[in-house]
């Protein structure tokens, strides 16, 4: 069961859980609450666990498949309402970002992490960085790292995959990024990049995130395409003549390990990051990295002349990072930490929301965490 945050409606008087089935053994549930709850993360959370308790006391099908749970939090915040609410035999901490560096995080998450990983059985990092500094709190900290649906982004290089109808008529080169677009990214760099490449085209998809779009850097050449769907990207990105990392080195990057490090590998694209340290750690020198914005710029004009042999070790490594072999490790993982035979009789409780290729921040009153469930 995956518990997604909830939505806010404004003429809603009651709690309501809208349930769906979008594959075998798998219930996405989206709790739709008052608005008069939005301000209070805790009463929120308070509604939604009532909700979930009267679902699995009056539903008997779904309470025989969840009869014998384990809880699994992608954020800390609804740690203090959750834990112990469902008689579970387990707990798991998957702890994806260090939450509490990003823009807007609730002064309070420190402190319920620090709870949560006292009752963790078992707690999962996206980064290396990230399991060093966990494992500093916790005795079953394990790494792993972003994985990828290798044969959706290798589509980029089929010949029968169109390129997106947005870049095909752009100069070239296009210099191209697809992600979450917020705090995390460097918009001096960019612009200076647009204004290096004023003869080719610099493109970003994805949603905006915390950021205000007139604070985004404006140039002929520099385009913000908004979200696509995950079904498009490989068109996209097949249009992109260098994939781009360009992440300011700040907090909110010290942890991450970003997912669309790997997506790029599996296009068969050459890739220039800024030197974000599990970039640097993890994927040199596949990836061309760049310390300072002249470095950024000269180093995507090497990478467009792109090196067979980085681009053939990045599709390996594609390769050997699929999300079933994560799956399968972390399967095994759980089980021996909490003593069930199989991940597949998991109650996933989160307020949850990693969107495609990365987290969305937390806000005042709401929290994180993702729908890419391994």
């Amino acid at each position: 069961m995956y518990v997604e945050e909830p939505v806010f409606i404004d003429d809603v008087g009651s709690v309501a859980l809208d349930i769906t089935k979008p594959s075998e053994n798998v219930h996405r549930v989206v709790p739709r609450l008052p608005a008069s709850l939005r301000e209070s993360y805790d009463a929120a959370s308070q509604s939604v666990r009532a909700s979930l308790l009267a679902l699995l006391e009056n539903d008997r099908t779904v309470a025989d498949a969840f009869a014998d749970c384990v809880q699994w939090f992608y954020t800390p915040m609804p740690a203090p309402t959750m834990l112990g609410a469902f008689a579970e035999r387990g707990v798991v901490y998957d702890c994806m970002d260090e939450l509490s560096q990003f823009r807007f995080a609730p002064p309070e998450l420190v402190q319920r992490e620090r709870a949560l990983l006292a009752r963790a059985d078992i707690v999962f990092t996206g980064g290396r960085k990230l399991f060093e500094s966990k494992s500093r709190h916790h005795r079953n900290v394990h790494f792993f790292g972003c994985g990828v649906d290798v044969d959706h982004f290798a589509r980029a290089g089929d010949r029968a995959t169109p390129v997106a109808a947005e870049l095909s008529s752009l100069p070239k080169p296009v210099l191209g990024y697809f992600g979450v677009i917020d705090e995390r990214l460097d918009y001096t760099l960019i612009d200076r990049l647009a204004e290096r490449f004023a003869h080719g085209s610099v493109v970003f998809v994805g949603p905006l995130a915390k950021v205000d779009p007139s604070e985004l850097p404006r140039r002929p050449n520099l385009h913000w395409l908004g979200q696509r769907s995950y079904a498009e990207l490989p068109s996209y990105v097949k249009g992109f003549d260098v994939c781009l990392m360009p992440f300011a080195l700040n907090a909110a990057t010290e942890f991450i390990n970003p997912t669309k490090t790997l997506e790029y590998m599996a296009a068969g694209k050459p890739i220039v990051s800024t030197a974000v340290p599990d970039v640097v750690r993890n994927f040199t020198p596949i990836v061309h990295v760049a310390d300072s914005a002249e470095k950024f710029t000269q180093t995507v004009s090497v990478a467009l002349n792109p090196d067979d042999e980085r681009i053939r070790a990045g599709m390996a490594l594609a390769r050997s990072s699929t999300w079933e072999s994560i799956v399968a490790a972390m399967d095994a993982l759980v089980t021996r930490s909490v003593r069930v035979p199989t991940i597949d009789a998991t109650l996933l409780v989160t307020s949850a929301r990693r969107v495609a290729n990365a987290p969305s921040p937390p806000r005042p009153s709401q929290s994180d965490g993702s729908i890419n469930v391994a």
